[in-house]
């Protein structure tokens, strides 16, 4: 349930309710909004004190969340979250644009890739320093050579740098050199991953699932934000189907979907999901057109055919 503070509630209220909810055994949320805040309270028989929190002072009333995932949706925080690192902000009215090459091979190919995608317009670089991969013997990424050469590669061109992160002990590594922590869409359901990047602060850009349905993003974005971690965008990058002619189904459907249930800002990746660079362009165009706050590409000459 979420407690809704009056407009105008003091900070000496808020924290007052804040300390009554912990008290209760219940985890508390604050969400300070433009207008007012309100206070998640989270826990399993939060439904037993809702009188009692409704007669805090300050309160405006105390409402049930119905949906399964809590700090992610809107009933909890009506404003769209707007994420902002460095150069990159993305959310709201904020469109980022996000790209680089998919691994990073040579120190060589990532500056230029990076000034490249610099002077097409792009507000952050990506680029995998670890990389999962389906055969054990392909290319598993440079790791932190990977992540020192973007470092570099934001010194020189003042991109921010996303870059994916693929196990829980190797947060604080790519944290120390990142600024935003993509997680990949093979590990979306990995939660002690999950809960390591929540809790280490960094944003965090979450890809669904080949196979995910809507609720199971939002609940996986919902460890990272009872971790305590705020800056969470979703990204559709199409799900597996029957076709085959594209690499995956793009179900641009789902953007204005999440919009309407979660605040959390909407990226989209029309790279991995078509497949082709001949498709990119227009997909581009057409998830801009649905209401997606990003987009993030794999190849740098994709960006410059918009």
């Amino acid at each position: 349930m979420i407690v809704v503070m009056k407009r105008g509630a003091t900070r000496e209220e808020i924290e007052h309710m804040i300390q009554r909810v912990e008290e209760l055994g219940l985890k508390s949320q604050p969400i300070y909004g433009t207008e007012r805040t309100v206070i998640a309270a989270i826990g399993e028989k939060r439904d037993e004190y809702r009188h009692s929190l409704e007669s805090g002072p300050g309160v405006s009333e105390v409402v049930s969340i119905l949906a399964p995932y809590k700090v992610a949706s809107r009933e909890v925080k009506p404003e769209s979250t707007v994420v902002r690192v460095g150069s990159l902000a993305v959310g709201n009215s904020h469109i980022g644009m996000i790209a680089g090459p998919c691994s990073v091979e040579s120190e060589e190919q990532t500056m230029a890739t990076a000034r490249a995608v610099k002077a097409a317009g792009a507000t952050a670089l990506r680029g995998g320093a670890f990389k999962p991969r389906t055969s054990p013997y392909s290319f598993q990424g440079l790791k932190e050579d990977g992540l020192k050469i973007l470092a570099a590669a934001r010194q020189e061109t003042g991109l921010a740098v996303v870059t994916e992160v693929i196990a829980a002990a190797d947060v604080p590594l790519v944290a120390k050199y990142a600024d935003v922590l993509q997680i990949g869409a093979r590990n979306m359901q990995n939660y002690r991953l999950l809960d390591a990047a929540g809790e280490e602060g960094k944003p965090v850009l979450l890809k669904r699932g080949p196979s995910a349905t809507m609720d199971e993003l939002l609940l996986a974005a919902e460890y990272i934000l009872n971790a305590g971690n705020p800056n969470v965008m979703l990204c559709e990058r199409g799900i597996r189907t029957f076709e085959t002619h594209t690499r995956f189904s793009l179900t641009l459907a789902s953007v204005p979907y999440l919009h309407e249930r979660s605040h959390l800002p909407v990226v989209v990746d029309p790279s991995h999901g078509t497949g082709h660079a001949s498709l990119v362009p227009r997909m581009a165009a057409a998830a801009i057109a649905a209401g997606a706050a990003g987009l993030i590409r794999s190849r740098s000459e994709m960006l410059t055919e918009l």
